[in-house]
């Protein structure tokens, strides 16, 4: 299969920044069957993160899509939604998530090469390892995390950004091959089809702190004075436009927390604190830690223990019963045991009287659910 973009055409000739042009391709694209495309956003460069560039291939030509440009990316929608049109992504979970966010943009008939590569036992299933063990291809991981809404794009973003879905149309007809060989082609659809309904959870009245990395082996002060901190990085980086690792890191604000400064002589104790920071940032971080240390006792954050809950004897036993069926099915199939079934799944199915049939996806039934009926009766 040969993909007519590889020739020397300048990368630029394939963008699209004007409405006209954006509705001409969406007419050629409504009469193909299989569509690959891939997402690039500026996630590590600003407070809303936003998609920059949507990428599209067909058998036939590669084209890259400029959503910062006066042009209605929307009218990309009835081709999303087209269940006659194979959409081909590879990690699809973020890509569903920012073109909802984005534009309201659900997908139908998607086919996820990662999750693929996952049922077929790869173990190194990221995109730029596929690429380069079936076709020798090479992508330049100094792009991975550039700034894609800068304009204009430079001639070897748009380079990398084409190799992204160039190939992808030539991987998904291999995987899927090779899926039908070993039955599990309606597997991948199944989880693809799941990966597809993904949206961004919202976070609107949540405390930050319990979403905080290591928030479980917090005391509630130390949480009390986290949040404030957190809100006080959060404003500084909404002011900047930039995420808010830029502003301090997780594990400053960590150690922050933990030992609460009261004034600047305290905080250049603190070894990750550079003089420059306390100039810029001292006052607004010890008055966090005031605003923090000043919660009433029975105001303070609780998180949630990380400790699993202890599970009476016979549970126990009926979960590593199911355990060590997984290990062996696993070994079987030649797949990771998560795929195979997380722990979450394991101990539900132990529990007496559990759902068992209406616990598990549709391919686990047919691959191995007689098996689990039996060992859990």
């Amino acid at each position: 299969m040969q993909n007519k973009t590889k020739g020397t055409t300048p990368a630029a000739a394939h963008l699209v920044t004007d409405q006209i042009t954006l509705d001409e391709l969406v007419e050629r694209l409504s009469r193909e069957s299989v569509l690959a495309f891939d997402l690039e956003a500026d996630s590590l460069h600003h407070y809303t993160e936003k998609v920059c560039l949507i990428q599209v291939s067909s058998e036939s030509e590669t084209r890259l899509i400029d959503p910062l440009a006066p042009i209605d990316a929307k009218a990309l929608a009835p081709i999303f939604a087209n269940p006659a049109i194979k959409k081909i992504f590879h990690g699809a979970d973020y890509d569903m998530r920012s073109l909802y966010r984005d534009f309201g943009i659900e997908v139908v008939n998607l086919f996820d090469t990662m999750i693929a590569s996952q049922f077929l036992g790869e173990s190194e299933f990221g995109l730029a390892a596929l690429l380069k063990k079936r076709f020798g291809v090479e992508l330049d991981k100094r792009y991975q995390k550039a700034d894609w809404s800068k304009r204009p794009l430079s001639p070897e973003m748009m380079e990398y950004a084409m190799k992204d879905t160039s190939l992808l149309i030539e991987l998904y007809g291999q995987l899927e091959s090779e899926l039908r060989v070993k039955g599990r082609l309606a597997w991948v659809e199944e989880e693809s089809e799941l990966v597809a309904g993904v949206r961004s959870a919202s976070r609107e009245g949540e405390l930050m702190c319990l979403r905080f990395k290591g928030a479980n082996k917090m005391r509630p002060r130390e949480l009390a004075v986290l949040e404030e901190l957190l809100r006080f990085r959060d404003e500084k980086a909404r002011a900047a436009d930039v995420p808010p690792f830029r502003i301090l890191s997780n594990d400053l604000l960590r150690e922050l927390a933990e030992k609460q400064p009261r004034t600047n002589f305290e905080l250049v104790g603190i070894h990750t604190m550079s003089s420059k920071l306390i100039e810029r940032l001292g006052r607004g971080l010890l008055a966090a830690v005031a605003a923090g240390l000043a919660v009433p006792q029975d105001k303070l954050p609780q998180a949630q223990s990380g400790r699993r809950p202890v599970l009476d004897r016979a549970l126990e036993e009926r979960v590593k019963r199911l355990k060590v069926w997984r290990e062996a099915k696993s070994a079987q199939l030649g797949l990771g045991v998560g795929l195979v079934a997380n722990n979450t799944l394991l101990e539900a199915l132990a529990e007496p009287g559990s759902p068992q049939t209406a616990l598990l996806k549709r391919w686990q039934r047919e691959a191995f659910g007689d098996e689990l009926g039996t060992l859990i009766s």
